[in-house]
Order: structure tokens, then C-alpha cells, then sequence
């Protein structure tokens, strides 16, 4: 038999810390893509406008 009474809950309370620690990780990760997915969109809208800018100033201008 183990020394530890049996309303010991220090293996569930360290199993609680991890898991919220992970959850915590977990939404920064979440987080971190879709900050970067959205810049990239935003760099894409970029493109396209300048690209449409050009083309026009060739079509106008040509």
C-alpha cells in the first residue's frame, strides 16, 4: 500500500495544472496561426490592388 491517504488529490490538482498549461499553449499556438493567416490575406489584398493599379496605368497610358 501507498503512505498517502485516500483524499489525496495532489495526482489530479498536477493533472489540472498540465492541462490548463496545454490549454493555455494550445490557444496561443490558435492565436499565433491566425494572426499570421491574417496578415497574409491582407498582404494578398495588397497585391491585387497594386497589380490592378498597374494594369490600369498601362491600359491608360499605353
Amino acid at each position: 500500500m501507498t503512505d498517502r491517504d485516500w483524499y489525496d488529490d495532489s495526482d489530479y490538482e498536477g493533472a489540472v495544472e498540465r492541462a490548463e498549461r496545454m490549454t493555455r499553449v494550445g490557444w496561443g499556438a490558435i492565436a499565433g496561426v491566425t494572426g499570421l493567416l491574417g496578415i497574409a490575406v491582407i498582404a494578398v489584398a495588397v497585391s491585387c490592388v497594386a497589380a490592378a493599379v498597374a494594369m490600369a496605368y498601362v491600359v491608360a497610358f499605353r
